[in-house]
């Protein structure tokens, strides 16, 4: 069978792993690696043995796939040039910077039949898959995402930056339609929101409260969800998973623990967790996620079939990061009717002992850039 045709677009942090990737796997050939910088394009070209190119133009003829690794605000406008030209594609997330955009991508690939297939990397994390088929109804889920300030993808905030591994991942579980969001948001460094915390209500009864930070000094990457009849605790960065799931007599409210004797309690203290509430912890083999994820792209293209975070998945998440930064835009940071809202807005002047020794510049305030 003969391998998949591929070029890599952009050639940035991403794009260099893609590339790597790419090239020492059987079934993809990596025809080039397409970049506007010459010392990026250069740099990625050599280490991985293929044609650089400047505009991707050049080779679109001579391909099947692409991945799109350039930054998001280019998403849509690169994105839909080669899903009319029938080539089919993987998207580094978010698949768009707004819904408008995502939708024009998935009625694009509609249209000429290519796959579209979004970057969510962490659904193929092993510590979520391992244990994603046990996490059936879920009706509370904690997700936890911080890290350092990268000094990438500074054309959007840490909702579509970082945030928005979760939503994918919630959406998933849930699957149901969001009825409420509240959210809270605040820009440090950039033009966007650096900070931001999310609370979503769905129809089925289930919340999720969400915090991303990308101006972190700690890092996590963690997920708690509660269902009907479990608990897990996910560590995406340590690559393990903790189950919980309670007997069935505890679950069924059968045991009555306020007549138990001093000895029994001083037992169940000690096996609780080994005998009641029955945990487990899972350390599954390690895999290189975005090698999935492209193996995934063969597949679905060999296939004719579907992967795992297609098109509206993508869609799907950039629709609920769009209502969260709504949110964060109309914040009222001193209340209703504030002249101060949404994450730019510039914090409360000090109180001062002697404030005729200071000249402050009170800037206006601003709303979401």
């Amino acid at each position: 069978m003969k391998p998949i045709r591929l070029a890599v677009i952009g050639c940035g942090h991403l794009g260099r792993y893609h590339a790597k990737i790419a090239a020492r796997l059987n079934e993809v050939e990596l025809v080039a690696v397409c970049d506007p910088l010459e010392i990026s394009r250069q740099r990625v070209a050599e280490e991985v043995g293929c044609r650089p190119v400047a505009d991707f133009r050049e080779v679109v003829d001579q391909i099947d796939a692409a991945v799109l690794a350039t930054p998001t605000s280019t998403h849509c406008d690169i994105g839909q040039q080669l899903l009319e030209q029938g080539l089919s594609l993987l998207v580094e997330k978010p698949l768009a910077a707004t819904v408008a955009e995502a939708e024009q991508l998935l009625r694009c690939a509609d249209q000429q039949g290519g796959v579209l297939q979004v970057g969510h990397v962490e659904r193929f994390n092993p510590a979520f898959t391992c244990v994603a088929n046990k996490l059936k109804d879920p009706k509370y889920i904690e997700a936890t995402r911080t890290s350092g300030y990268s000094f990438r993808s500074t054309d959007i905030g840490v909702v579509l930056d970082v945030m928005i591994h979760d939503l994918d991942i919630i959406l998933a579980l849930v699957n149901a339609p969001v009825t409420r969001v509240d959210a809270i948001g605040i820009s440090v460094v950039g033009e966007h929101e650096d900070m931001a915390s999310a609370r979503l209500a769905f129809a089925t009864g289930c919340v999720a409260q969400l915090t991303a930070s990308r101006v972190s000094y700690e890092t996590r990457r963690t997920m708690q969800v509660a269902t009907t009849s479990c608990f897990a605790s996910i560590d995406f960065a340590d690559l393990q998973a903790t189950m919980v799931a309670p007997r069935e007599d505890v679950l069924k409210r059968k045991l009555e623990f306020r007549q138990l004797a001093a000895d029994d309690v001083a037992y169940w203290k000690e096996h609780m967790f080994d005998e009641l509430l029955v945990k487990q912890v899972h350390h599954p083999p390690q895999i290189n996620a975005l090698e999935e994820e492209q193996r995934e792209l063969v597949a679905a293209i060999r296939q004719r079939g579907t992967p795992r975070v297609d098109g509206i998945a993508g869609r799907n998440a950039v629709a609920v990061a769009e209502l969260i930064l709504d949110q964060i835009s109309k914040h009222d940071w001193d209340g209703a009717g504030s002249k101060r809202c949404g994450p730019r807005a510039t914090p409360a002047l000090p109180i001062l002992d002697d404030p005729t020794s200071w000249q402050l510049d009170v800037p206006q305030w601003r709303k979401a850039g």
